[in-house]
């Protein structure tokens, strides 16, 4: 279990929330005494996050014309994995609206939700909550986000795509599901874990309904990979400046384009 640091004061609470790049802990929860609206990512690491800054300026935005926005705010919590199923019920008893979950958090939290949105069920992961009386109802924008931005960015769209996959985790079963749910040609998945592998194309593998669908080694990429793949990175890898790339991209024929899916996980 990590170590947990003394309870903020008051005083250093206060100066930490209107600290944009602040990093909170479950510590400071003790001490939580924000007066509006409040939402928070959780992730370990979290610090990379920009998400306060981008969610925070959005809702200053919204100000103008819906004015009820005005004391909300988006705060960030690095949350270790062990303290997560405590966390969350601490959120939720100190009247936070909704949580975003980012690594490792998606599907640990799966089975610790009051309620599910019925797109999340067939992923096994969810990236947001949303508070009830009850306790979390927890949804699943991984997917949607994904084809959002590949359209957007790239001029691509899943339906129809050979996609190669790169990692096993909670963003990966949002980006598979979205994948086979589209009608991709094919999808390739990899990931160095090969039970980890095993477990997300058995999760999946009721979706495909003919879609060929098959894993692999990064390490050891098959030599009939298709030419002109999206490829989707899905893994962590980037959060830390040492991180070894997920794939030999040298070692893939050439794709048509290359998605870090971390890009809308920020």
């Amino acid at each position: 279990m990590p170590a947990v640091a003394p309870a903020a004061s008051i005083e250093n609470l206060k100066s930490e929330i209107e600290n944009p790049r602040a990093v909170l802990t479950l510590a400071d929860l003790d001490g939580w005494a924000f007066p509006g609206t409040a939402l928070a990512v959780l992730g370990h690491p979290i610090k990379h996050s920009i998400s306060p800054a981008m969610h925070n300026a959005a809702l200053a935005a919204l100000v103008a014309a819906e004015p009820r926005f005005a004391d909300w705010r988006y705060f960030r919590f690095e949350v270790h994995p062990d303290d997560l199923p405590r966390a969350l019920g601490l959120f939720h008893a100190k009247n936070f609206h909704g949580l975003n979950l980012t690594v490792p958090h998606k599907v640990l939290a799966f089975d610790r939700v009051a309620a599910l949105d019925a797109a999340a069920r067939p992923i096994g992961a969810v990236n947001t909550l949303l508070a009830t009386p009850d306790g979390w109802r927890g949804h699943n924008t991984d997917g949607y986000g994904l084809a959002a931005a590949i359209r957007e960015t790239l001029g691509l769209d899943l339906a129809g795509a050979h996609v190669v996959l790169l990692g096993a985790g909670g963003a990966a079963r949002g980006a598979a599901v979205e994948c086979l749910q589209r009608g991709c040609a094919s999808l390739l998945i990899a990931n160095r874990t090969r039970a980890n592998l095993d477990t997300l194309i058995a999760t999946v593998a009721p979706l495909a309904a003919g879609i060929p669908l098959h894993g692999f080694d990064p390490a050891n990429p098959p030599a009939d990979l298709p030419a002109g793949a999206l490829v989707i990175n899905a893994t962590s890898a980037g959060l830390r400046v040492d991180d070894p790339a997920p794939v030999d991209l040298a070692a893939l024929p050439r794709p048509a384009a290359v998605f870090d899916l971390s890009l809308i996980h920020i």
